[in-house]
């Protein structure tokens, strides 16, 4: 359910994107992916993630600490419902980043390039137990479908299934009122193929701080949640399971905030996001 470098396989795919104005970053899009991976490469592997933003850095990821079920806690808060139915903007004028950024985060080492070409020369930063071979017509389409967002290379090296801790982040994003959740599909290490229809396991889920009182469901965090990453996570949720049985237009998951807003328990209006830019409409929900 997402791009690997390799041979692999992703379950239980959690995806969330929320819409926030944060005390000191101001209007801001907050992503949260998690899913369990099986490296079926003989070495290490990697996913990558598209995301839709110029300016990404190491503190922009968020660290749960203890609190690692953050997304599961909201996939909590909308499945009955589902299934019934540190860096502001100001900061970065006049300041240039590496051209990749290399970091750990987790059970991953993590590259972040503007220009995904750049990134086999980096790879040497990676430890050699994590570090991945990457066919460079993959990171060739990235360059090619998506110029203006920052490429993200989650670099592992887990031979058995692994729940890892969910990757969050924040960002400015290019478009703030389109919510967008990476969902391209391919695990081969080529390029996906646009013209496929892919299987898919994925909770989608969606926020945003100017929704009404009565409008989605209150996700229940621990007693103990850091202040920090609180000030990131939504008070309340909507959310839809889009189930292994489906097969779905390879794509991103997109909804506008007008449409989440006005439908957005129901997530009528998500649609699958080509790199084309083409979108269309997901099947109902059954029942509907």
């Amino acid at each position: 359910m997402c791009i690997s470098t390799s041979q692999a396989a992703f379950s239980g795919t959690i995806v969330y994107c929320g819409r926030q104005t944060h005390p000191e970053h101001g209007l801001i899009h907050v992503l949260g992916y998690q899913n369990t991976a099986v490296n079926r490469a003989h070495g290490p592997n990697a996913m990558l993630l598209h995301l839709p933003t110029r300016q990404l850095t190491p503190q922009h990821f968020l660290h749960p600490g203890r609190t690692d079920d953050v997304l599961q806690r909201m996939v909590d808060a909308v499945r009955p419902v589902a299934v019934a139915a540190e860096a502001g903007g100001a900061a970065w004028m006049g300041w240039e980043p590496e051209p990749v950024q290399v970091f750990d985060h987790d059970v991953y080492t993590v590259l972040l390039a503007a220009d995904p070409t750049l990134i086999p020369a980096a790879l040497e930063q990676v430890p050699p137990h994590r570090r991945p071979e990457v066919a460079p017509e993959l990171l060739r389409f990235y360059a090619d479908h998506f110029p203006d967002h920052t490429i993200a290379l989650c670099c592992f090296d887990n031979a058995d299934a692994q729940r890892a801790k969910p990757l969050l982040l924040w960002y400015e994003p290019l478009d703030p009122d389109r919510l967008i959740v990476p969902a391209l599909d391919s695990h081969t290490g080529g390029a996906p193929d646009l013209d496929a229809a892919v299987p898919v396991d994925h909770w989608v889920l969606f926020a945003s701080d100017e929704a009404p009182a009565d409008w989605g469901e209150p996700v229940r965090y621990p007693g103990n949640i850091r202040d920090r990453l609180r000030a990131f996570l939504p008070a309340t949720v909507v959310g839809r399971y889009f189930g292994a049985d489906q097969d779905l237009p390879n794509g991103d998951f997109t909804v506008t905030h007008h449409d989440l807003l006005t439908h957005g328990p129901d997530l009528d209006r998500v649609e699958r996001l080509r790199p084309t830019g083409a979108r269309c409409a997901l099947p109902a929900v059954a029942g509907e």
